[in-house]
C-alpha cells in the first residue's frame, strides 16, 4: 500500500494555500429593527382606513402588518361565507323573499338565479306587496350577509324618512335572501314602481365585511344593464353612515323621477345641493386586529 501511494503522489507535500482578502465583521443589524415609513405616507393613512404608508423591513412586510392583513382577510372571508339567519326578514318587519337559488354555495358559483325570483316568492310580491310606489326599497344580503343584519335596518329605515321628506311614497318593505344586484328589476316590475332600489352586501374588502351598496334604477324591468343603474357604496359606519347615504339615495331618486331615467344618461348636476353630508372627515384610525409583541 505504501508503495502505491508512492507511486500516486500522495507522498508530495501540498502546494501553499492562497492568500485569502480579510472579510470584515458582518454589520450587527442588517435591517431597521422596525418599518421604514415615509412621513407623507404616515400622514395620509390618518385620513383613510386603507393600507398606506405600511412602510417595510428591509424588501418586505413588518410581521404586524402581515398578521394584519391576514386577519383582515379572515374578516372578509367570514363575510362572504355567513348567510342571512332565518326568519330574519320577518323578525325586522320585512316581507321575506329569496331568489332562484337553492343554497348558498350555488348562489356563490350561480350569479344568474340569484337575479330572479323563485315561485314562492314572485306570488308573494304581487300578492302581499304594495302597488306603484314612487320607490321601493329592497333589503338583501348580497356578497355579506352580515352588513345587511347590521345596517340594512338602519339603512332602509332611513331611506324611507328621507324619501317621505321630498314627497316620495316607498313600498312595502322587502328583505331578499341570496340576492344579486338584478333582482331589484323583477320586484320594481312586479309592484309597478317607479324607481327600485337595493341596499345590498357589497362584496367585502379587507376589513370591511360589513359595508352595504345601494344601487338605483328608474323603470325597473328585467334586461335592465349596469349602465341604467346608480350606486353608492361604501355604507358603514367607517364610511358613509347610513343617515348621509340615505339623503342622498333619496335625492338620486327623486332626480330620476324628475329626469326620467337612471345611469349613464342621468344628469347628476341638476341634484343641486344635497343636504347631510359630514364636511370634513376626522382622522380615521385602522382598526387593529392582532398584536404582534415586537
Amino acid at each position: 500500500m505504501d508503495a502505491l501511494r508512492d507511486a500516486l503522489g500522495s507522498a508530495d507535500p501540498l502546494p501553499p494555500a492562497p492568500a485569502l482578502p480579510p472579510i470584515p465583521a458582518p454589520p450587527a443589524r442588517v435591517y431597521t429593527p422596525r418599518p421604514e415609513k415615509s412621513a407623507f405616507a404616515a400622514q395620509a393613512a390618518r385620513h383613510t382606513t386603507a393600507l398606506v404608508g405600511i412602510g417595510h423591513v428591509g424588501t418586505r412586510y413588518a410581521t404586524d402588518v402581515v398578521l394584519q392583513f391576514q386577519a383582515e382577510l379572515a374578516v372578509a372571508h367570514a363575510a362572504v361565507g355567513a348567510e342571512l339567519p332565518d326568519g330574519w326578514a320577518e323578525h325586522n318587519g320585512f316581507v321575506g323573499v329569496r331568489s332562484r337559488v337553492t343554497s348558498h354555495r350555488e348562489f356563490l358559483l350561480r350569479p344568474d338565479l340569484g337575479r330572479r325570483l323563485d315561485e314562492a316568492s314572485l306570488e308573494t310580491v304581487r300578492t302581499r306587496c304594495t302597488r306603484n310606489p314612487d320607490v321601493q326599497v329592497i333589503v338583501a344580503d348580497g356578497l355579506s350577509a352580515v352588513a345587511c343584519t347590521q345596517t340594512g335596518k338602519a339603512l332602509h329605515d332611513a331611506v324611507v324618512r328621507a324619501c317621505a321628506a321630498r314627497g316620495l311614497s316607498t313600498g312595502t318593505p322587502i328583505a331578499a335572501r341570496f340576492a344579486r344586484v338584478w333582482l331589484e328589476d323583477e320586484i320594481g316590475q312586479e309592484v309597478g314602481a317607479k324607481v327600485a332600489m337595493i341596499l345590498l352586501g357589497e362584496r367585502p374588502g379587507l376589513g370591511t365585511g360589513d359595508g352595504l351598496s345601494a344601487y338605483v334604477v328608474y323603470g325597473p324591468k328585467i334586461g335592465n344593464t349596469d349602465g341604467e343603474r346608480n350606486m353608492i357604496s361604501n355604507i358603514h359606519a367607517r364610511g358613509i353612515v347610513p343617515d348621509d347615504a340615505a339623503v342622498r339615495l333619496a335625492a338620486l331618486a327623486a332626480a330620476m323621477i324628475d329626469q326620467k331615467c337612471s345611469g349613464v344618461t342621468l344628469d347628476l348636476g341638476r341634484l343641486g345641493e344635497v343636504a347631510g353630508g359630514r364636511g370634513y372627515r376626522a382622522p380615521q384610525v385602522r382598526q387593529r386586529l392582532v398584536e404582534h409583541d415586537r
